[in-house]
């Protein structure tokens, strides 16, 4: 009777174990910035980064409005939104990895940057 006991509990040990292993967020996974934009800021700036002139959103694929605006500058203006403008601020629905993660998937729709393949 003993030994029934004594493999349940390992049992029961190592299935704590591997699910708390299974379950367990990866620590090297970073936040999908073109996801990130399609479900956050498509809507405002458009699937392909264009912008709407309607709304009078940037066009992130201008090479101009590319270099206006630095990476801080931006970073503050996702979390802060941006004010005379429909721009909302993000900081409370968006974690800075995340936040980090858009910066750099905007950079990467400057059509200058893809035109030379950087």
């Amino acid at each position: 009777m003993r030994h029934v006991y004594r493999t349940a509990l390992l049992l029961l040990i190592v299935g704590g174990i591997a699910l708390t292993v299974v379950l367990r967020p990866q620590a090297d996974e970073k936040p999908d910035g073109a996801a990130l934009f399609r479900s956050k800021c498509s809507m405002c700036h458009g699937a392909d980064g264009k912008g709407f002139a309607a709304i009078k959103t940037p066009d992130f694929t201008d090479p101009k409005v590319q270099s206006a605006i630095t990476d801080k500058e931006m970073t503050t203006i996702i979390k802060e939104g941006k004010k005379g403008t429909a721009m909302l601020p993000f900081a409370d629905k968006l974690k800075d990895d995340e936040i980090e993660a858009l910066v750099k998937f905007i950079r990467s729709l400057n059509s200058k940057k893809a035109a030379n393949g950087k």
